[in-house]
């Protein structure tokens, strides 16, 4: 493994993404909320998983998305999360390892199963997604690489590890250690149901850890209890360096100090699956802030990275980033004369 600094680790919950087209009906029939995200059992994960049509099956979690997307940027990303030594285990690692993400995986001998995420498309491109944690469970500050945690110049953590108290143990770790390093902390609020179970310990955390925080209108809006954007991204700003808020459609807005960037959502011919629109538009500001990049410049990667994923199925790029951004930011540059290794 190389010992150089490196631009992202992020800590997440090691999880397989399972990925079906599915339409309403099947939804109904197993008592499914379209656009939800549910923990469920090994048992229920189980037997969804064999009513399931075909499925594609890659290494997921947010955290595991967005360093994917960092390394198709041409970033230098890590990953710290815990899976069981079975199948779906050595997928997961496998898969990271093939794009380009360096590794620090805890592999438990016995114990629970390796997540998986059972993810439900339905025609509209809404997802619903049913989430067996699995070993996840067990991931505490023992699985943190501190060395790892130590050359990263940002940390990325998501905020669906906040649910497990051994989970918080190592997330509070990592955010230490960077912080002691003298490196970033970067927190995504994962989801509003998230926000809405650990409110008041997560307004702590973005007070007194975090750097960078990531989150989409509905999450930002829970997180300050308001109705309001505006006045939930003005707490955002008086509480943390950089807050990173989307919109959907309506593009992002970036803040930090009296700087204010909105950033148009890139021009989409298609929606086909809005999995991983966050954690790729995340990829694209971590990649832009950890390479020198202004706001926009970094705002403007992240939607075209989130482009790219919303317009196929499943929660990974399918283009290079690193060519899709250059082409979408200088297209009157002729690549050979942009790289001069091309003959």
């Amino acid at each position: 493994m190389s010992t150089g600094e490196l631009d992202v680790v992020g800590v997440g919950n090691a999880i397989v993404d399972v990925v079906a087209r599915t339409g309403d009906e099947f939804l109904a029939r197993h008592g499914l909320i379209k656009g939800s995200m549910r923990l469920i059992d090994e048992g229920e994960a189980q037997a969804l998983y064999k009513a399931m049509p075909t499925a594609q099956e890659t290494s997921g979690g947010s955290a595991a998305n967005t360093m994917a997307g960092v390394a198709s940027l041409g970033g230098q990303p890590a990953y710290i999360g815990r899976v069981r030594r079975d199948q779906l285990g050595e997928i997961f690692c496998h898969d990271l390892r093939t794009v380009g993400v360096q590794l620090a995986v805890s592999a438990a001998a016995s114990g629970p199963a390796t997540a998986r995420c059972l993810i439900l498309v339905t025609p509209d491109a809404q997802r619903t997604l049913n989430t067996y944690l699995g070993a996840c469970v067990d991931l505490g500050p023992e699985d943190i690489d501190e060395a790892l945690v130590r050359r990263g110049k940002i940390t990325f953590l998501e905020g669906y590890l906040w649910d497990r108290p051994r989970a918080k143990e190592a997330f509070l770790h990592a955010a230490r250690l960077a912080a002691s390093a003298g490196r970033q902390v970067a927190l995504s609020l994962s989801d509003s149901f998230c926000v809405d179970r650990h409110r008041e310990s997560f307004l702590e955390l973005v007070r007194h850890h975090v750097d960078i925080l990531f989150a989409n209108e509905d999450e930002i809006k829970s997180l300050y209890q308001t109705d309001s954007f505006e006045q939930a991204a003005q707490h955002a700003r008086a509480q943390t360096g950089l807050a990173v808020l989307t919109r959907g459609a309506r593009g992002s807005v970036l803040i930090s100090g009296n700087d204010e960037v909105e950033i148009a959502a890139e021009p989409l011919a298609r929606l086909v699956d809005t999995t991983g629109a966050g954690d790729l538009y995340a990829a694209g500001v971590l990649f832009g802030m950890t390479h020198g990049y202004s706001l926009a410049e970094s705002g403007r990667r992240g939607a075209i990275a989130a482009a790219e994923v919303i317009s196929h199925y499943g929660a990974r790029p399918e283009t290079q980033l690193a060519a899709l951004t250059q082409r979408a930011l200088h297209p009157a540059v002729d690549p050979r004369v942009a790289d001069p290794r091309v003959p």
